[in-house]
């Protein structure tokens, strides 16, 4: 009776994080089509290009831990808030920096649309909060799912916007104000409770360094963290290489909008698999998809192989983060999810941080031209993948433990 009444309750949250998903989040696939390009239009050297797509995990990696801990004590709802006026501020700054051609301004406004994406990163935690054991995983999924919309908005957006004023770009982040300010009101209708301040003498539950060498937490966070690191990687060098190769920028979003498309379609039902045939499972099956884009991309520079390889990249994305985040949900309590939660994306994004600011590098400056560099990209994910799927046959190996 008491699921009944708990999942009732998660199954709305869980509308309006789709709704959130759907309409906020596709600011994410505009801003990642354009940033590089953009980027590469202001930068004086192109080897940082995609410095301000990397200023954008840096700013949601400064802001996790505050964030969670600000929602701990004040709730989702606030701290969905909080996330929703950093991206228009970001959008705002970025556009004053198009305006001004001045880059270091175009940078900072890409810090502060971090602290959007760092609260679209807790939607998946939210749907979580108030679920059954049951409807967990399906209640993540289902909230991811929500990026279907996203990523069929956002790239038609780019399309309509991007070149719709004198100075490039400047009409697509004008629409991110926009997307902001309106999809600030779902929260208002969101019903998630503030988590109960606890008392003295309850149990402060494990500290951060307790948590991370707890072995199924530790595998979760590295396999969140490769999982969306080197699907940032790829992604984030995927315009720049398929403009370099000489096709259109339409087509860079038309093979935007099928990656991100590819990475929330199978949310439908990532949620029932995992279910079915266990999180670790699923979590590996995302890896080989992963290597199997990297594969994909190797083989040539035709529109078909950037097709291809970034539908491969979204779903082994799907299966290797979701499956991740599912697992952690499950392993720590909920006194330590302010803590735990904040830890984890610290550590994802620091990883994002990193394969952001490495692909511009690999992509621009690794080779002579746009195939090399790309082919540069995607032979760095292999060394990741090595430690990802080493340490979950890890823990599937290991003597279970209380």
């Amino acid at each position: 009776m008491i699921h009944a009444v708990d999942d009732t309750r998660a199954k709305r949250t869980v509308i309006i994080l789709v709704l959130a998903q759907a309409f906020l989040g596709a600011q994410m696939p505009m801003i990642f089509t354009i940033g590089g390009l953009a980027g590469q239009s202001l930068a004086s050297n192109i080897c940082f290009a995609t410095l301000p797509i990397s200023l954008i995990v840096v700013g949601s990696m400064l802001t996790a831990t505050p964030l969670s801990t600000f929602m701990q004590r004040y709730g989702r709802r606030a701290g969905f808030m909080v996330g929703t006026l950093g991206g228009a501020l970001g959008a705002a700054i970025g556009a004053y920096g198009l305006y001004l051609n001045s880059f270091p301004v175009f940078l900072l406004g890409s810090l502060l649309t971090g602290v959007y994406m760092s609260a679209q990163g807790f939607y998946r935690f939210a749907a979580a909060d108030t679920a059954s054991d049951d409807f967990r995983p399906k209640a993540i999924s289902y909230v991811m799912a929500g990026g279907l919309a996203s990523a069929i908005i956002g790239p038609q957006l780019v399309k309509v916007t991007s070149q719709a004023m004198v100075i490039p770009f400047l009409g697509a982040y004008l629409a991110v104000i926009v997307i902001n300010v309106i999809g600030s009101a779902l929260f208002l209708f969101l019903d998630i409770p503030t988590p109960e301040a606890p008392s003295e003498d309850a149990p402060k539950g494990r500290s951060r360094w307790e948590l991370i060498k707890t072995p199924r937490i530790a595998v979760a966070v590295i396999c969140a963290m490769v999982s969306y690191a080197l699907m940032n990687l790829v992604m984030t060098s995927t315009p720049l290489a398929v403009v370099g190769c000489g096709f259109e920028q339409n087509s860079a979003a038309d093979v935007v909008t099928a990656h991100v498309l590819a990475m929330f379609v199978p949310s439908f039902f990532t949620g029932h698999l995992i279910a079915r045939f266990g999180v670790e499972k699923i979590v590996a099956a995302g890896l080989l998809i992963l290597a199997s884009a990297g594969a994909v991309a190797l083989q040539g520079v035709e529109l078909e192989n950037f097709f291809i390889a970034l539908i491969l990249l979204g779903v082994g994305w799907n299966f290797g983060f979701i499956g991740a985040t599912t697992m952690l949900a499950g392993a720590h309590e909920p006194s330590e999810r302010g803590r735990m939660q904040g830890m984890n994306d610290v550590i994802v994004f620091g990883g994002v941080t990193f394969a952001s600011l490495a692909s511009g590098g690999l992509m621009n400056c690794s080779g002579g031209d746009a195939a090399t560099g790309w082919a540069s990209v995607n032979l760095a994910m292999a060394p990741f993948l090595m430690l990802a799927g080493g340490a979950l046959i890890w823990l599937v190996l290991r003597p279970e433990e209380d």
